[in-house]
Order: C-alpha cells, then sequence, then structure tokens
C-alpha cells in the first residue's frame, strides 16, 4: 500500500515539458545575472523582423545567441561572422527548442575592433583641441648638430635608423632616449624622454621610432599623454612609427611623418655626398669668381696706370714750359731792345741835328725808366711763373704716390699685383713692401 501511494504521489508531480522548460528557464535567469562573454560571430542571421541571431563561439565551445530589435539597434558597428565581440548577456533557455541561449543586451567589439573606436574618439577630441593643426608644426633643421632617437635600445627600429644616418651623414652625433614602446606605462615613459629632451637641449631634433606591429602593439602611441608631450615640445620631432600602412596619432601630432624608421632617419639628415659636390660647385664656382673679379681689377689699374702721368714726367714738363716761356721772355726783351736800339738810331740823328741837351737828357732818362720798367716786367713775369710751378709741384706732391710714402705708409706686392686686402694673400707667398726710399722682400707666415 506504501509503494502503491508512492507511485500516485510521484505520478501526480509529473511535469509537463512546457513547465519543465518554463521553471528551468527561470532557475537559470535568477542564478545568473548579466554576464561578459567574449567570443566569434558565427551563424550570423538577420530576418526582416529585425532580430539577430548567431552563435558566439571560442576553440572549444559554442553557445545560441539572440539579440532582439529593441536592442541591436544601439550597435556602433557592423556585425559579421568572423569578427570578435564582448557580449553583455543574460542566460537563458529558447523553449520552443529546450535550447540553452544567451540573451544579447549589448555589444562590443573586441580586440582590434576596440582599439579602433578609441582611436577614433581620441583622433576627433584632439583635432578638435588643434594638437594636429598645420600652423603648429615645425620645419626640420637643414643639418642637425645633434639628433635624438627616442625608441627600444633593442629593436630593429634603432639600427635601422644608424644604419641610414651613417650612410648618409656620419658625422652628426646622434644620443639614444632608452624606452618601452609597448606595454602599460610605455607611453608615460615616452612622454617623459620627450620632456625631458626638450628641458636638457642636447639636441635640435627627434626622432620618435618603433618597428611594424598590430594596433595593439602600437597602441603606446595612440594614448594622449604622448599627444600631448609631442604637442608642448619645442623641438622639432619626426614620428617613424611601424610600417607604411600603420598610423598613429603620435604621427598626426609631430612635426613631420615617416612611413617607416628608416625613412624618419632618411629625413632628418641631407646625404653628405649631395653636399660635397654641392661644397665642391660653389668652390668651383667662387674660383671662377675671383678670377674675373681680379682680372678686371688688373685691367682697372692698366687703364688708371695709362691715364696717370709719373709726377717725374709732369715736372719735367712744367720745368721745360719754363725754360720755354723764359726763352721766349729773353727773346722778347732782345728784340725789344732791337727796337728801342733802332728807334734810338733814329732818333740821334735828328738829335745830332737838333741838338738839345735837354731833349737827349730827357731820352735818357725815359730810357732809363723804359729799362727799368722792362726789368720790373721781366721780374714779375719770372715770380708769376715761379709762384704757378710751385704750385703745380705742391698739387702734384698731393697726388703722388711717394707723397703718400713719405707720410710712412707703404705699398704691398703679391703675386697677384698690388695687396689691398689681407685675404688676397695666401700662407707662404712672397710680397714685396715698397718704403719712401727702400724696400723689402718678404713672405706670409700668417693671416
Amino acid at each position: 500500500m506504501d509503494k502503491h501511494a508512492n507511485s500516485l504521489q510521484s505520478k501526480q508531480n509529473i511535469y509537463s515539458i512546457s513547465r519543465l522548460i518554463h521553471e528551468a528557464r527561470g532557475i537559470l535567469e535568477q542564478s545568473f545575472p548579466l554576464l561578459w562573454v567574449a567570443g566569434e560571430i558565427s551563424n550570423l542571421s538577420q530576418p526582416s523582423s529585425g532580430h539577430l541571431y548567431f552563435t558566439l563561439k571560442d576553440k572549444t565551445a559554442q553557445v545560441r545567441c539572440a539579440m532582439f530589435r529593441n536592442r541591436n539597434h544601439r550597435l556602433g558597428f557592423i556585425l559579421a561572422n568572423g569578427i570578435q565581440v564582448l557580449a553583455c548577456a543574460q542566460v537563458s533557455l529558447y523553449e520552443a527548442r529546450g535550447e540553452f541561449q544567451l540573451i544579447i543586451e549589448s555589444l562590443e567589439e573586441a580586440g582590434d575592433g576596440a582599439l579602433r573606436r578609441a582611436f577614433e574618439a581620441l583622433k576627433y577630441r584632439l583635432a578638435a583641441e588643434g594638437l594636429f593643426a598645420l600652423e603648429h608644426k615645425q620645419p626640420l633643421p637643414t643639418l642637425p648638430q645633434r639628433i635624438g632617437v627616442i625608441t627600444s635600445p633593442s629593436g630593429a627600429a634603432i639600427c635601422d635608423i644608424l644604419s641610414v644616418l651613417k650612410r648618409r651623414f656620419p658625422a652628426i652625433p646622434v644620443l639614444i632616449y632608452p624606452v618601452p614602446v609597448q606595454g602599460e606605462g610605455a607611453a608615460q615613459q615616452i612622454a617623459a624622454a620627450i620632456s625631458k629632451a626638450d628641458q636638457r637641449r642636447d639636441c635640435d631634433l627627434l626622432i620618435l621610432a618603433r618597428g611594424g606591429g598590430s594596433l595593439e602593439d602600437l597602441w603606446a602611441f595612440n594614448e594622449a599623454v604622448l599627444a600631448y608631450a609631442i604637442y608642448h615640445c619645442t623641438l622639432p620631432i619626426i614620428c617613424g612609427v611601424g610600417h607604411e600602412i600603420d598610423f598613429t596619432i603620435a604621427d598626426l601630432v609631430a612635426d613631420q611623418r615617416a612611413p617607416t624608421p628608416s625613412a624618419a632617419a632618411e629625413m632628418a639628415v641631407p646625404d653628405s655626398r649631395e653636399w660635397y659636390q654641392r661644397f665642391a660647385q660653389l668652390k668651383q664656382r667662387l674660383h671662377l669668381l675671383c678670377q674675373q673679379y681680379l682680372h678686371y681689377q688688373n685691367q682697372q689699374v692698366k687703364n688708371l696706370t695709362a691715364r696717370l702721368r709719373h709726377p717725374h714726367s709732369q715736372q719735367q714738363a712744367l720745368a721745360q714750359r719754363v725754360d720755354e716761356l723764359e726763352l721766349r721772355l729773353n727773346r722778347a726783351y732782345i728784340t725789344l731792345n732791337k727796337e728801342r736800339n733802332m728807334h734810338l738810331n733814329h732818333l740821334i740823328p735828328r738829335l745830332k741835328a737838333l741838338s738839345p741837351p735837354q731833349q737827349l737828357k730827357a731820352y735818357r732818362l725815359r730810357l732809363i725808366e723804359l729799362a727799368q720798367r722792362l726789368r720790373n716786367a721781366k721780374q714779375r713775369y719770372l715770380a708769376q711763373q715761379q709762384r704757378r710751378l710751385e704750385v703745380a709741384q705742391r698739387a702734384l706732391q698731393g697726388i703722388s704716390p711717394l707723397a703718400t710714402l713719405e707720410r710712412g705708409y707703404a705699398i704691398v706686392t703679391g703675386s697677384t699685383g698690388i695687396v689691398r686686402v689681407a685675404h688676397q694673400l695666401q700662407l707662404g707667398e712672397n710680397i714685396e713692401v715698397q718704403f719712401a726710399s727702400s724696400r723689402i722682400q718678404g713672405k706670409v707666415t700668417k693671416i
């Protein structure tokens, strides 16, 4: 009887499938709070109802998921098979098939997707603050005195940079600021290195570099603390992070973006061979211009020399002119005497014929007076000519190089002619120094 009663009691507690699934669902939903589950989307279905159905899986398991229309409209990305997501979900059962499932409340991209959204958000905020403005970017020095490289001392990037700098311009020194380029705290250490370099002023150009990697590997260069450090740095910065396809916040803030670390080194220094070639061209051009200038100056000297007569020649010409005037004066005096004598000869017969002693005496006095006036005129004329000669001599002495030498100056002559500036001479060149009454020869030992 007891067994029969127990059997009847058990039959009265038989669950229907619907009731069982319903109560099981309630137990699951009450036992588990909202959970965050990471996995990969597969078997995605998007019916016209607007609901989303998919499977969330990892390497060893999978679970069915449902995301209803009133939830999926808040998705910030396009859902597709194969992407990694983080799901905020409620554990539940699908009563129609008795299947375990997750009811998705919200979805976020996991891995690169989440980082990409954070990148875009920070990029938008910093752009609004003006950190990417072109007017803030500094020009790179044409020939830096010292280059600072901020990177990992053990990475491939530093080897590539040093190799390129050695090949292009080995004379420029390099100062390395060792920092970690990925991992927790890397951005803060890189920012501190930039601030330190800016304060010390040991360099006039900085290269911020790192080799390639995933977005997560490069994330230290996408943090705001590093962006602000680059923006406030007064030294020009070249950012060469990752490969050509990689783009970071640091690239946007830096004064110059290079696609690779090697390209950053290429931008930092000129090609020494091109510089040497340019120097050679400038040297040849300068030599040619100097030759042309010296040729022009020599021609000018020749022209001036031809126009300027020697003072001694001018003095001789003036002396000859004085002698000529003296001869003319003597001839005039003789002619005048002859004329007077002839006149007297004409008068003597008349005087003899008249024979008045008073008239003869008067004529003699007149003759003496005229002779005295003639002598005075001759002396005045000679004195006037003498004064003109002295004035001409003084003017001649004023422009004469000999007068300049008499005042204590000297004329220095080198291989190219008269020396006006010291840079016309070369070390070891023979020179001649002309004084007023002597000359010496020497050699240039110092300029």
